[in-house]
C-alpha cells in the first residue's frame, strides 16, 4: 500500500519522437529533479495575451518537486489568464523540461520556504513580507529529458537512447 503523505514517482516512458531505433535507457526522476535544483538560470515559455510567444530566463528554486520563480517580465500580466508555461534548463547536452500551470504563490509559509533557498542561491536579502513582486508556482504535469553529446560526436545516440517522458 502506498503511503499518501509521500511524493509519488511520476511514470516514465519514452516520448514520441523523430527517428531513433536505440535500446531505450529511461532517467530516473532523480536525475531531473538533481538538474532542476542545481540549475541557476531557468527559461519560461508563456503566452502573451495577443497570442504571440513570450520566452524569458528567469531565477528560482526547485522544492517539494515544484518549480518556484520570479519575474517582472510580460509573463507577469499574462500569467493570470493563460497560466499555460513551459520551463526549461539552459543546457542542451543535459535536457530537463517541464510542462504545467504557473500559479501565484499567496501561502506565507510557502513564501518564506522560497526565500529561504532563493536568498542564498542568488545571493540576495529579499524580505518575503516585501516581496518586489510574487512567486509563482508551476507543478509539473508532465516533462521530459534527455542527454546528448553537445559536440555532436555521439550523432544524438543519447538523446535517442536516453529521451524521457514523466507523466504525473
Amino acid at each position: 500500500m502506498t503511503d499518501p503523505t509521500q511524493p509519488q514517482e511520476p511514470m516514465a516512458d519514452r516520448p514520441t519522437m523523430f527517428g531513433g531505433h536505440l535500446e531505450p535507457v529511461l532517467l530516473p526522476w532523480s536525475w531531473a529533479t538533481h538538474r532542476l535544483t542545481i540549475a541557476r538560470n531557468y527559461w519560461i515559455a508563456t503566452t502573451r495575451l495577443d497570442d504571440r510567444p513570450h520566452a524569458r530566463p528567469v531565477w528560482g528554486v526547485w522544492l517539494d518537486d515544484t518549480f518556484f520563480f520570479s519575474t517582472g517580465s510580460l509573463a507577469a500580466g499574462s500569467l493570470p489568464t493563460r497560466p499555460e508555461i513551459t520551463v526549461h534548463l539552459e543546457s542542451g547536452s543535459e535536457v530537463v523540461i517541464i510542462e504545467g500551470r504557473a500559479r501565484v504563490v499567496d501561502e506565507r509559509a510557502q513564501t518564506v520556504r522560497i526565500v529561504d533557498l532563493y536568498n542564498p542561491k542568488y545571493q540576495w536579502e529579499i524580505d518575503p513580507d516585501q516581496l518586489p513582486g510574487p512567486f509563482y508556482e508551476v507543478r509539473p504535469r508532465v516533462a521530459f529529458g534527455w542527454t546528448s553529446d553537445d559536440t555532436g560526436r555521439d550523432g544524438g545516440a543519447g538523446f535517442h537512447a536516453t529521451a524521457t517522458r514523466w507523466t504525473f
